[in-house]
């Protein structure tokens, strides 16, 4: 959507602006909504609908695909578009998607009451990241809407190579929970990728995602120290969006906080953190009606990034921790261990696997009851039987907190409370000679146990208070139970009495008058009636009075059914609006527990998670991994698997894995052979032993690490303007600048989107820095292969590599990781497999023989020439250029064409008198001789080319054109053989040749 659309659909509509002064009354209370809400569409409640007109409703008919109609008045005509009320979910979802913030503004008092216009007030502003209806919201995930602001201070004081210190603040508005850290741009950026929230506000100096003018979304300029930083950079779909700059000052984050956090100058780390929260807190209220604080949030957090495995949205989506990048794929890792039972499980869980532990304390104590759980089924089962009955108690809450809880909602927490005291018992449960007393074993789940508050006097004020079944309206009656109210007893019984008697009326009145067609009936208008056809007028008794009268038949009251009714009607409206506040008191009482049913939360969150790990373990096999704190310990894994790939395929090779601490493993093998497989199983195992769960392996032995980084498969951000190379250079830079010892990276590939030359050269140099300067714990797969000399280079280097067999042309792949290098990609024989036309398949076959032939032509040629040689190591490329113009001075341009002239100055050349070379003598025989000859003359050419003294070099280059013509002279010492291909070195022979050929003509 573009700026513009924004601005004719959002605040007051142009046509509405236009004739502000003649409007009518509901029309301008719609335009002082619009106007107290600019950037958002308005949707007005007129009766069962919610309308918005002029160009808001043009907006509204296009996104919802509604009919676009008309409003007609004294003052003109009104585009006007409506959805309505009861089925409004789906038509707020299609404007969230559209990229609009929606503000509601509902009637807050009854029609039937008002004396004149109907008072209107905006309730709640829908944002995608303040979201709290149920039906716009997945069961069990979080969403949240976070702030980002920037430290105060004298810009000079900023560290230049990190940047500025921005503060983060993260609210998820329907449960309640309130995450804050701070850092640096790029610690930011990777927690935003982590904390995945819907939308983000931006404070001043904050740049939002690049418009293409240097702006950001509310139009304030960016600050130029944050280049680069974009808060939806992890998700392009994020909404990014400026907000009251006033939010953002000091003074008004901490009065904002003081409700929630007591002394919060002291509670959080520094300026950004505090204004941070302040701001995110102050939009969460702005959204949900601006009535004040949300009492509900009280789990305000503060968190360092550092104290959890950190993971940047490139090594969540190479792992595949939450997405499968494959078309049309589905599994995850974290579909692979969500066997959860409640929405409260799956959100700790998920919350678990983007933040794994670092401390191996707490990573060996989720262990523990983790491996409780596996070993006891019967209480592993009852735990899931009881948690698949329980309802989301964070969101229950929030509801109940901010008022907005029906009688369903009580009832479905008595219903989550009351499993609490059948866990308790559960986890108590021996199974064979052990005593209740010594049960749970571990101090994990003894403690978790404890955590497991019943709130009895909360269960029981509900039980007590609301119907096992009510209704979901909450101002129409059946909402309280009968016996918890005297009075509300009495009117109920009041108006039970005198519907029975008017249900017994219609018996005793076909009596009375012999008529056995009459009837008693009730409609919203007339109230009770009594109804008589025409044909038995005659017999209608004279205290009967006429009510209406309708086509066949008359409608009567009597003086007793009046009074009776009169009765009903005042004992009902009596007993609605008694049972509405008595609700309403209910409702309070239980919004007072709110921090122990978030405690409570907690607790069955956590249990439903280990639960979780536990069955997952079983069903597949996990082993407990051995978690080492020792800093120099490394990664050892006996018959490792990937977690995922092992669900989708027949069968799997398990691999070993056997790092030592700041080695790097350089993999080669065959494509499909299992080279990133093997390094994403690796990685997993030590995402998996952090979050808490068992690893798939037979056998695991495994260090703490503080980040990973990946570097794996290729994609593009043509949006952004990054190529897939650009990208790779792009994520290969963090790694570089932020890894350290304690960082586990995986290197995929590195080099391969460009020329072969560039390519492998990044990829060593890469591999040396990460061995060399970085020290980190690195898994390195490559085609290149001349990289496996890195092995002998570095000491903590070594090679792996896939086996594959070939026999009678076919290759097999065995999918095992053993020592060593390997010989061959095996790049045709999978192009092959993969369905590539086979007369392509058998073109690649003989470029490649011929490729070879070269090779090995050249090999033999570099044998024989001591000048020049490749050995197949990197040399320098000065040193490279010696060896060439030694070449050429020894040549002495002798392949250039003769010159049978006697005024050209090559005709006075020595060489010019040597005999024509023989045709069926032995080149190489005669280049040895030559060379040996040079020898003689010169002793400084039996040193190795390296050491070539570059000033005789030269010397001799400039002597062997010193006769030739000065354009062929000049164009020769401008060549640079060393960086030029074979077709621009012919080029250039053909260019000196015709030169040479116009000089003699």
């Amino acid at each position: 959507m573009s700026t513009a659309d924004r601005e004719t659909v959002t605040g007051v509509p142009p046509g509405i602006a236009a004739a502000r002064e003649e409007l009518t009354p509901m029309l301008s209370q719609y335009a002082e909504l619009c106007a107290a809400h600019e950037d958002a569409l308005v949707l007005f409640q007129v009766g069962d609908f919610y309308e918005a007109f002029c160009e808001a409703a043009e907006a509204v008919a296009r996104v919802c695909e509604v009919t676009l109609t008309e409003r007609s008045d004294s003052t003109g005509d009104y585009p006007m578009a409506g959805i309505p009320i009861d089925n409004a979910a789906s038509y707020l979802e299609a404007l969230l998607d559209a990229g609009y913030r929606v503000a509601i503004g509902d009637q807050v008092e009854d029609a039937e009451a008002a004396s004149g216009l109907v008072d209107r007030a905006v309730t709640e502003v829908i944002t995608p990241g303040t979201v709290v209806e149920d039906d716009l919201l997945e069961s069990g995930t979080t969403n949240y809407v976070a702030a980002v602001t920037r430290e105060e201070g004298d810009p000079a004081e900023t560290d230049r190579e990190l940047g500025p210190t921005l503060g983060l603040a993260a609210v998820d508005v329907a449960t309640g929970e309130c995450l804050v850290t701070a850092g640096d741009p790029g610690t930011v950026a990777e927690e935003l990728d982590r904390i995945a929230p819907a939308e983000v506000i931006v404070g001043p100096g904050v740049a939002g995602p690049d418009r293409g003018d240097g702006r950001i979304a509310d139009g304030r300029t960016a600050a130029g120290d944050l280049d680069g930083f974009d808060p939806a950079a992890g998700d392009p779909d994020r909404t990014v969006h400026g907000h009251d700059p006033a939010a953002f000052e000091r003074r008004a984050a901490i009065d904002r906080l003081e409700p929630y956090v007591s002394a919060p100058e002291r509670r959080f780390g520094g300026d950004a953190e505090l204004r941070a929260a302040g701001a995110v807190l102050a939009y969460a209220e702005y959204t949900q009606g601006d009535d004040g604080p949300l009492e509900y949030v009280s789990r305000v957090r503060r968190y360092d990034p550092r104290d959890r495995l950190r993971l940047d949205a490139a090594a969540q989506r190479s792992l595949e921790l939450f997405e499968n990048r494959g078309l049309g794929a589905s599994d995850t890792l974290f579909d692979v261990l969500d066997s959860t039972n409640c929405a409260l499980g799956r959100r700790c869980l998920e919350r678990w696997l983007r933040r794994p532990l670092v401390d191996a304390e707490a990573i060996r104590s989720r262990h523990d009851a983790v491996g409780e759980l596996a070993d006891r089924t019967l209480v592993r089962e009852g735990i899931a039987d009881a948690l698949a009955t329980a309802y989301d108690l964070e969101r229950l809450v929030g509801r109940v907190s901010r008022g907005r809880a029906d009688a369903r909602d009580l009832r479905s927490l008595h219903a989550t409370l009351a499993v609490v005291p059948e866990l308790r018992a559960t986890l108590n449960e021996g199974e064979g000679e052990v005593g209740p007393e010594e049960l749970p074993r571990t101090d994990h789940l003894r403690a978790l146990r404890d955590r497991l508050d019943e709130l009895a006097e909360v269960r029981d004020l509900i039980d007590s208070a609301i119907a096992s079944d009510p209704p979901q309206e909450i101002t129409e009656g059946g909402v309280i139970a009968g016996g918890f109210d005297d009075d509300l007893d009495d009117l109920r019984a009041t108006e039970r009495e005198g519907r029975e008697w008017i249900a017994d009326l219609e018996a005793r009145e076909r009596e009375r008058t012999g008529i056995d067609s009459l009837s008693v009936g009730h409609n919203q208008v007339h109230g009770y009636y009594i109804e008589v056809t025409d044909a038995n007028l005659d017999r209608v008794p004279d205290d009967y009075r006429r009510r209406q009268t309708l086509k066949n038949s008359e409608r009567y009251y009597t003086p007793a059914l009046k009074e009776r009714e009169e009765e009903i009607v005042g004992a009902t409206e009596r007993a609605d609006a008694l049972e509405y506040e008595l609700f309403a008191e209910v409702r309070d009482r239980v919004a007072e527990e709110t921090e122990r049913v978030q405690a409570l939360a907690d607790a069955l969150a956590e249990l439903d998670a280990l639960a979780s790990l536990a069955a997952v373990a079983v069903e597949n096999d996990y082993v407990r991994p051995e978690v080492v704190d020792d800093p120099d310990a490394g990664i050892e894994i006996e018959g490792g698997r990937h977690p995922v790939v092992e669900r989708a395929e027949e069968s799997f090779v398990p691999n070993d894995a056997d790092l030592p601490r700041g080695s790097i493993a350089v993999i080669t093998g065959p494509n499909m052979s299992g080279k990133s497989t093997y390094m994403r199983a690796v990685a997993l195992a030590v995402v998996l032993a952090q979050t808490g769960s068992f690893a798939p392996a037979q056998t695991a032995r495994l260090p703490v690490f503080s980040r990973l980084f990946t570097r794996v498969g290729a994609s593009d951000d043509i949006a952004g303007g990054q190529s897939t190379f650009m990208r790779e250079m792009s994520e290969l830079t963090e790694i570089l600048h932020d890894a350290g010892p304690d960082s586990l990276v995986l290197l995929d590939e590195v080099g391969r989107g460009t020329a072969t030359t560039d390519g492998r050269a990044i990829a060593r140099a890469a591999a040396e820095f990460v061995h060399d300067e970085l020290g980190a714990t690195a898994l390195f797969a490559t085609h290149y292969h001349d990289l496996t000399d890195l092995a002998a280079e570095r000491e903590r280097a070594f090679n792996l590599h896939f086996t594959a067999t070939r026999e009678d042309g076919e290759v097999t792949f065995l999918h095992r990781v053993v020592p060593g290098a390997s010989s061959s990609s095996y790049g045709v024989e999978v192009a092959e497999l993969a369905g590539v036309p086979a007369a392509v398949v058998e073109r690649s076959r003989d470029l490649v023989a011929e490729t070879d032939s070269a090779r090995e032509t050249d090999s033999a040629h570099e044998t024989d020439s001591p000048i020049g040689s490749d050995t197949g190591t990197e040399t320098d490329p000065d040193a490279e250029d010696v060896s060439l113009r030694e070449f050429l001075a020894e040549e002495e341009v002798d392949d250039l064409p003769a010159i049978e002239s006697a005024d050209d100055p090559i005709a006075d050349d020595p060489a010019a008198d040597d005999p024509a070379p023989d045709p069926d003598a032995d080149p190489a025989a005669d280049r040895d001789a030559n060379h040996s000859a040079d020898r003689d003359a010169n002793p400084a050419a039996d040193e190795p080319a390296d050491t070539v003294d570059d000033s005789t070099v030269a010397d001799t280059a400039e002597d062997a054109t010193d006769d030739l013509p000065p354009s062929v002279a000049a164009r020769l010492r401008d060549l640079d053989l060393a960086r030029t291909t074979p077709i621009e070195a012919l080029n250039a022979l053909h260019d000196l040749q015709t030169r040479l050929e116009s000089d003699d003509d």
